[in-house]
């Protein structure tokens, strides 16, 4: 249970902390759990979509959706994103990818990045919310961005020469996380979760291979890059499995 609490604490701006103290080593062995942590997410966005779909129009809800989730996350993996693209696009080489992604300040990479990626959510989850498995969509994407994380920092060594609770993550965290999130397809009975799963393991393979190439491994950047990458991924694979 600590160990879930952990997670929950580094993905998200709920203050589980002030239940029980957790230290680097406690998130290190929460890895497993993040796909979960991203379901617990899932259930409160689909809850808010149940809320409000009926009195609003659905393109109101979905922004509201994606506001949320930057309020409940602190906008984490956003900021990863818009880090990453900045550093691999205006980069020369390793050390100066790693210096830009250092830097708070965000560039024309980044600001591209985020205007595209938050467009992209907004239009998927408005056109998504019409149709008859909404809730399984909403439900199941933050737990597969999640599970993109676990798959990455179990096959790929941390890319910085400082500590990181990131490079204390264990190759056993991708077999939990993947056997949750297979746990939580097959509940929801959604076959095209498949799909998008498939899609978020493809994305993840093709960032994976990029960022070891250029950087050796990983950073957290290049993790909250690769989930919203994924999250995008699943929406687009549950657009093209539904859409005529």
């Amino acid at each position: 249970m600590k160990s879930l609490l952990a997670g929950i604490a580094f993905l998200t701006r709920l203050p589980v902390g002030r239940l029980i103290s957790f230290d680097a080593a406690d998130v290190s062995r929460s890895a497993g759990w993040f796909p979960l942590v991203g379901a617990l997410l899932g259930s409160a966005y689909a809850g808010a979509a149940w809320l409000l779909r009926e009195h609003l129009p659905l393109a109101t809800v979905a922004i509201l959706i994606v506001a949320l989730e930057a309020v409940l996350t602190g906008a984490l993996h956003l900021d990863g994103l818009a880090d990453a693209a900045d550093g691999f696009g205006g980069g020369k080489d390793r050390d100066d990818v790693l210096r830009i992604m250092r830097d708070h300040a965000i560039g024309s990479y980044g600001a591209t990045a985020l205007i595209l990626l938050v467009a992209l959510k907004v239009a998927a989850y408005a056109v998504l919310l019409s149709s008859t498995n909404w809730f399984c969509v909403f439900f199941l994407t933050p737990a597969l961005g999640r599970w993109a994380l676990v798959l990455l920092t179990g096959t790929l060594p941390y890319a910085r020469s400082s500590p990181s609770v990131v490079g204390g993550m264990k190759r056993s965290a991708t077999i939990w996380g993947t056997v949750i999130v297979a746990v939580l397809i097959a509940a929801t009975r959604y076959p095209r979760a498949w799909a998008a799963a498939a899609a978020v393991l493809a994305v993840t393979f093709c960032f994976g291979f990029y960022s070891h190439r250029r950087l050796g491994g990983i950073t957290g950047d290049v993790l909250g890059a690769n989930l919203q990458l994924s999250e995008s991924a699943a929406l687009i694979a549950f657009l093209w499995a539904g859409h005529p």
